[in-house]
């Protein structure tokens, strides 16, 4: 079962651009760098409480959109599909493939 922190980065890359700019910026340094609320605290100019008051906030946030949305979830069913085309022998497939995940990883 993935872990809470791998899921909160994969919401936040769904969802972030929803969030404010400030609570996005501390959910990134926190899940995806790694820092601790004293280092984040630090780099942004605020309390280790308003640190931790954003990322309680923006974790149910994030949380609370994929419940009602299920962006994440649809996104995952629809990788599970481009690695069985992917794996075809048909390079038609195979093509199809790559242009999914080049639509879903915002790579067009």
């Amino acid at each position: 079962m993935e872990d809470r922190r791998e899921t909160l980065c994969r919401l936040l890359d769904c969802y972030g651009g929803a969030l404010s700019a400030r609570c996005r910026d501390v959910l990134n340094a926190y899940y995806a760098e790694d820092l601790s609320l004293a280092e984040i605290a630090e780099n942004a100019g605020i309390t280790r409480q308003a640190v931790h008051d954003a990322i309680r906030r923006g974790e149910s946030d994030l949380l609370a959109w994929e419940a009602a949305i299920g962006l994440l979830e649809k996104r995952e069913k629809l990788f599970a599909v481009v690695d069985r085309l992917s794996g075809s022998e048909r390079a038609e497939d195979r093509a199809l493939a790559a242009e999914l995940t080049a639509i879903l990883t915002d790579e067009r």
